[in-house]
């Protein structure tokens, strides 16, 4: 049988005391039997010797753990026309008690609806076994007959306690009654506010459930704050930074997880992941890179392609292409397609290296898999433009012009090196022709100095 635990405590509580009520009943009635032995008052209310009798012999074996056999005192002790309807109470109340101890929960609501049946039944034990009622249907997953039986109990009950409410809305829930619940829950905290008790903490777990299941947002984060404030949990950050996210209140989102992190609070590699990201989100990619690169080399974050090229991005944003390169160079060794290569190419463009960047851009084309393989060919031709390769350059740069968006700009470098070409030619044929002046001049030196 699936049972609530939570429930199941309370309720093995609350039927012990009501026992114990009714014992006492028993033995005051017993008591007052011995002193008055010759008159009839109060005579509903009191029980002979002899069923008090058998009833302590029943509960000797209760004691004992021998419910059976206690059980069996019981039953042959009911006797509706041998019992006034106060004996027959307390004996059902009894049998009802060992029924559930013997986790038999179907016979216990059998017996304590006979007992609720009774005509004269005082109206506290008729309360009490009402609401015994309504918690044991609720362990048996009637929840609908659960809610009635304990709707009854509210009416017979004047001034309860906060968690008759409480268990009104976890009935609620089963029922998948999720706004019925919300009620309950703040009837709950008010009762218990005007008697100078503590508000729980599940019971704003219960609460924020609630709304959560009406997708209520702005009041699953105003409780996420209470939480927060009352019981710092780890669990209160995440849930409040989900429902900044829900709300769309970014801004916000990265201070939740900010908090969480200043706590140490983060454990999961998946979650520096997630910071990282939203610092980026809060141009502040320094700090990203600084929180990746410690927890990838730690081993918290894992290594993978994926998470390198984040790093790789982050220091990028952050304009440190020379810390960038690391990062890159892991996560191209990791990859198949010739993405991150690019991106290695490039950041080597970015700090001069050029004969690295060369290479890379290599990489990246043979690898393949590139969702601009025009780009890929610009930043070629510049690394090789670079190490005066012209002829490799405007080779790079004629592939890159097959796509039509990276005509005019492959053009553009074309004419440059052209005309760096041209301008080195001129330069060359001025040295050449000073070259002859000078030769010529010092020709002629000579040969007037022979003269």
């Amino acid at each position: 049988m699936n049972t609530d635990r939570g429930i199941s405590l309370k309720l093995c509580i609350l039927l012990l005391a009501g026992v114990l009520a009714c014992t006492n009943a028993v033995a005051q009635g017993s008591g007052q039997a011995e002193k008055d032995d010759d008159t009839k008052t109060k005579q509903a209310q009191a029980v002979s010797k002899d069923v008090y009798e058998r009833i302590q012999k029943a509960q000797e074996a209760v004691d004992a753990k021998d419910y059976s056999g206690g059980l069996k005192m019981l039953n042959s002790l009911y006797n509706p026309d041998k019992l006034t309807e106060y004996e027959q109470a307390n004996v059902l109340n009894y049998i009802g008690f060992i029924y559930y101890n013997m986790d038999d929960m179907a016979n216990a609501i059998r017996t304590y609806e006979r007992l609720l049946a009774i005509p004269s039944l005082e109206p506290q034990m008729a309360k009490q076994t009402t609401f015994t009622m309504a918690q044991l249907l609720t362990v048996e997953e009637n929840y609908a007959k659960a809610l009635s039986t304990l709707d009854k109990w509210f009416i017979l009950e004047t001034n309860p306690a906060p968690e008759p409410f409480i268990l009104k809305a976890q009935i609620h829930y089963h029922l998948n009654q999720y706004q019925a619940m919300v009620q309950p829950i703040e009837n709950a905290m008010q009762v218990a506010r005007d008697r100078g008790k503590p508000v729980k903490e599940d019971w704003w777990g219960l609460l924020n459930f609630a709304y959560f299941q009406q997708e209520n947002y702005s009041k699953v984060r105003d409780i996420q704050k209470i939480l927060l404030q009352t019981w710092p949990k780890k669990r209160y950050w995440k849930s409040l930074a989900g429902a900044y996210t829900e709300l769309g209140e970014d801004e916000k989102l990265i201070y939740a997880y900010d908090a969480a992190f200043t706590q140490g609070m983060l454990e999961k590699g998946t979650e520096f992941v997630t910071m990282a990201q939203l610092y980026m989100q809060a141009e502040v990619p320094y700090k990203a890179a600084i929180l990746l690169e410690e927890k990838i080399n730690s081993g918290v974050v894992a290594k993978n392609a994926k998470n390198y090229r984040l790093l790789s991005q982050a220091w990028m944003l952050a304009q440190e292409d020379q810390k960038a390169i690391p990062a890159l160079k892991s996560a191209a060794a990791l990859s198949s397609d010739g993405e991150v290569d690019a991106r290695l190419a490039n950041s080597y463009l970015n700090v001069g290296d050029y004969a690295n960047c060369v290479t890379s851009a290599k990489t990246a084309v043979r690898k393949g898999g590139l969702k601009s393989p025009d780009n890929i060919q610009i930043s070629l031709g510049m690394c090789l433009y670079n190490q005066q390769k012209y002829a490799d350059s405007k080779a790079a740069f004629r592939k890159a012009a097959d796509t039509p968006r990276s005509q005019r700009t492959s053009a553009q470098w074309i004419r440059v090196i052209d005309a760096e070409i041209e301008r080195n030619r001129q330069i060359r044929l001025a040295e050449e022709a000073a070259q002859k002046k000078r030769k010529e001049i010092e020709a002629r030196r000579a040969q007037s100095a022979r003269a």
